[in-house]
């Protein structure tokens, strides 16, 4: 379900908090939203640009409304 924002709800809050479990609950989120492209792009970047957990948890924000 997407928001208003026009990304999809995606319940991180009470799951591990283990960052890459969390960046396959936001990407399994963006694939079952048909959003497959955004999915791949969220987890290149956070590979690529974040450089701690924060800066992780910031981009899969742009991408998924959690709740």
């Amino acid at each position: 379900m997407k928001t208003k924002t026009g990304k999809p709800e995606c319940k991180l809050i009470g799951e591990d908090g283990n960052v890459f479990n969390l960046i396959g609950i936001a990407s399994r989120t963006l694939k079952e939203a048909g959003l497959r492209e955004q999915a791949t792009e969220m987890s290149q970047r956070i590979m690529r640009e974040a450089d701690s957990y924060d800066a992780a948890l910031q981009i899969i924000m742009e991408y998924v409304e959690v709740e």
